[in-house]
């Protein structure tokens, strides 16, 4: 026993003197990053199945994550504060339980997001669609799942900077930024990993489940070091508690908090601007959100290192010309993201990409540089300051995405961000350092800030919104995405944040008329998600029916004029219901029925989100609204031989799998299927049949774009090559059906690569 306890002795002094210590510290943080990513991502998506496909569920989602995070920081951080004393094998088993708990979240908050869905379905008026109740009471019920488990994971950065200062206080004083580089290697480890690989494998459940072993791992691991380690000596832990309270470039030390806030704030509403600004160049799949995401945390951990390798022997006053780049770097994505930028396509992708490297490297290398400062390796001060830094990133994306984009748009949007940012910069250089220096070095900082103000200037001056490539256009912005109608005559186009939505084509005619003359009765009333161009809206309206249009934009039903000259008069008909809200939501929270549901979901058809409109759980809302010989018409846009056969088995497997009754025609240009699905069975009519069940204005409205010239031939068109089921399920018989926690139209690469369903 008494050479166990020597070598244990020994074993714990290696640990702490030689830094090996830190290392497995080090690792935790890692593997937690990954973890918290993962975490936040699928919870995102999550929510959003159980509560709507909106930017303000989106918004309370992320701020709650947030805001857990930053409550842990700062209550862990207190309390270290009272617990000074304590040896670190304490903390760390505190630190455990938090990693513990942590997992336990990968099973309970699904079961939480879907116990809220229901409790909100059952609130009656209270949960009325498209109020400001509705999205209190989601929030409410998202606050009370995530704020707890979140906590716990904010609470992991002050205890293991206590454990850290308890038995490595010669190693803590800037043991924030060391944890900090850990855990955004974790985030970039985790959002490469859940987006290339877990998610298409796994599901969102799986990956969830994975994450959550990895959480228990680090606490069996840490509790497993518990036994390993010994508190420094007494006095060199009073002497690390009771670190100076620096200030920095000769301002009060106050202005720390306030320069982490900002940072928060800027960091975190530039990347919202970034993904409206990029999508239309990178492609609106979940592999380019998650590329933007990487090259930023890819970067900001290259900033951090950066930080790490120098925070011994450089000065923290010197720093202050790193503001005057960070608030220029803000301004290069405004050039890179220029419709004329004369590069081609690649070329494009690539400098647009790399636009913003440069701005999250230097945020990297300052947020940490000033929790250091504020902190010199103090629990307690580090986790307040931290907390600061996150209530900035709460702040960040609401006032980018619900002011700024809006009413500015994002050229605009930059400029404001970046002001702070040289307000900072001016206040930095200006400011009366407590570091004395040459006259000939201290006029080096004020001639770079006057020449990063100048370089802004022309930058902005020179640039141009993605919208200044068409000449002849209609715009429209507000917190979901930016909106632009162009084009004359029949060649008008819609796009959506960059993507183009759709045009006027014969097709979205078809998409109504087809199941509603299919159907055995005169229909009494329709229902249409995702409203467009309006074009399959004012189709429904001509057979003089009720008809509710569900659209997400609230910009795009506004442009319903550009496309179609009647638009106005068709809008105040008291038939005519357009609704902005989230269609799936909107069956959801609703006991209408309705004889034809129609839906256009937006391309492609791996568009982030899209799955949604594709599920099996989708259909089953959709089974509860059609009445008694009901039709559903799910259009799917891709029907070619190089397209990916994988997701069009597994669109055609979900509703195989949900409805008894399962029709498939191609498109009248054969590069689309309609989808017809019934719970009842659906017959075969002649063409000239249902040509003679149409009202007039419905049959004038078909014909009106072509092809052909009547209505028989029209149907003719797209009747006479109707689709084997079989047939389309034998291209890839291995896939399974879309389910919200199997998105196989939204994660694809590794089938392709590796050829196999999943």
């Amino acid at each position: 026993m008494g050479s166990l306890s020597i070598q244990g002795k020994s074993t714990s002094q290696e640990l702490n003197h030689t830094g090996s210590g830190l290392s497995w510290y080090f690792g935790f943080f890692v593997v937690s990053g990954c973890c918290g990513l993962i975490y936040e991502v699928v919870w995102l998506r999550l929510a959003m199945a159980s509560f709507g496909v909106t930017t303000a569920l989106a918004s309370i989602v992320i701020s709650m994550f947030m805001a857990g995070l930053g409550l842990g920081s700062w209550g862990a951080g207190k309390a270290m504060g009272r617990l000074r004393a304590s040896e670190g094998r304490q903390v760390l088993r505190l630190y455990s339980i938090a990693e513990l708990l942590v997992g336990v979240s990968s099973i309970a908050v699904p079961f939480e997001l879907k116990l809220g869905r229901l409790l909100l379905q059952h609130m009656g008026g209270l949960g009325t669609w498209q109020t400001s109740g509705y999205y209190l009471l989601a929030g409410v019920l998202i606050a009370i799942t995530l704020v707890p488990w979140c906590t716990c994971m904010g609470a992991t950065f002050p205890l293991l900077m206590a454990v850290i200062r308890q038995t490595a206080a010669s190693n803590s004083e800037r043991s924030f930024s060391y944890l900090y580089v850990a855990n955004v290697l974790g985030a970039l480890l985790g959002t490469l990993g859940s987006a290339f690989l877990s998610i298409e494998f796994l599901g969102f459940q799986g990956t969830l489940y994975v994450a959550g072993v990895l959480n228990a791992s680090l606490a069996i691991m840490a509790f497993a070091l518990c036994s390993r380690v010994i508190s420094s000596p007494a006095t060199e832990i009073t002497r690390s508690a009771t670190a100076p309270r620096l200030s920095l470039y000769g301002l009060p030390r106050t202005m720390i908090p306030i320069f982490l806030f900002t940072t928060g704030l800027i960091s975190m509403g530039m990347e919202v601007v970034w993904i409206r600004q990029l999508t239309p160049y990178l492609g609106n799949v979940v592999y380019c959100f998650a590329g933007i995401l990487a090259v930023y945390l890819l970067a900001t951990l290259l900033g951090s290192r950066d930080y790490r390798s120098g925070a011994r022997t450089r000065n923290p006053e010197e720093s202050g010309w790193a503001w005057s780049v960070l608030a220029l770097s803000a301004m290069l994505p405004l050039v890179a993201a220029d419709p004329q930028l004369p590069l081609g396509v690649l070329g494009i992708g690539i400098v647009r990409l790399a636009s913003i490297m440069l701005f999250c490297a230097l945020a990297g290398f300052l947020t940490p540089l000033l929790v250091d400062r504020w902190s010199a390796g103090d629990p307690d001060r580090a986790g307040s300051a931290y907390a600061v830094n996150i209530v900035g990133s709460i702040a960040g994306p609401l006032v980018a995405g619900f002011w700024l984009l809006p009413w500015l748009g994002e050229r605009w949007s930059i400029l404001v961000l970046s002001i702070p940012l040289f307000a900072i910069a001016a206040l930095a250089i200006f400011g009366k350092s407590s570091q004395p220096a040459r006259s000939q070095s201290a006029l080096k900082p004020k001639l770079g800030f006057a020449a990063a103000i100048v370089t802004a200037v022309v930058l902005f001056t020179i640039s141009h919104d993605f919208e200044a490539a068409f000449p002849a256009r209609e715009v429209r912005r507000d917190y979901t995405a930016s909106v632009i109608a162009t084009g004359n005559g029949l060649h008008k186009r819609l796009l959506v944040n960059g993507v183009g939505m759709t045009s006027l084509t014969p097709i979205t005619k078809y998409i109504v008329h087809l199941p509603l003359a299919l159907l055995p009765a005169p229909p009494r009333n329709g229902l249409v998600i995702c409203f467009g161009m309006g074009t399959s809206f004012r189709s429904m309206l001509s057979w003089g029916i009720p008809t509710t249009a569900v659209e997400l934009v609230p910009s795009v039903p506004s442009l319903f004029g550009y496309f179609h000259a009647d638009a106005e008069k068709l809008a105040a008909s008291p038939l005519a219901h357009i609704v902005v809200d989230d269609g799936r939501r909107f069956l959801d929270s609703s006991a209408e029925t309705y004889d034809v549901i129609v839906t256009d979901p937006p391309p492609p058809p791996e568009a982030p989100g899209s799955s949604l409109l594709y599920s099996r759980e989708f259909y089953d809302v959709v089974k509860r609204h059609l009445r008694k010989g009901g039709i559903f018409q799910a259009w799917y846009p891709k029907w070619e031989a190089a397209s990916d056969s994988a997701t069009t088995v597994a669109v055609a497997k979900a509703l195989m799998q949900s409805f008894p009754y399962v029709r498939a025609y191609p498109s009248y240009d054969g590069k689309g299927i309609h989808f017809l699905a019934s719970m009842d069975p659906i017959p075969t009519i002649a063409a000239s049949d249902l040509a003679a069940r149409m009202p007039a204005a419905a049959a004038s409205d078909l014909v009106e774009w072509g092809p052909r010239t009547t209505p028989r031939d029209q149907f003719d068109q797209v009747l006479s090559h109707e689709l084997s089921l079989d047939k389309i399920v034998a291209a890839d018989p291995d896939t399974p059906a879309i389910r919200d926690d199997q998105p196989i139209n939204e994660y694809f690469l590794l089938r392709g690569w590796l050829h196999t369903p999943r």
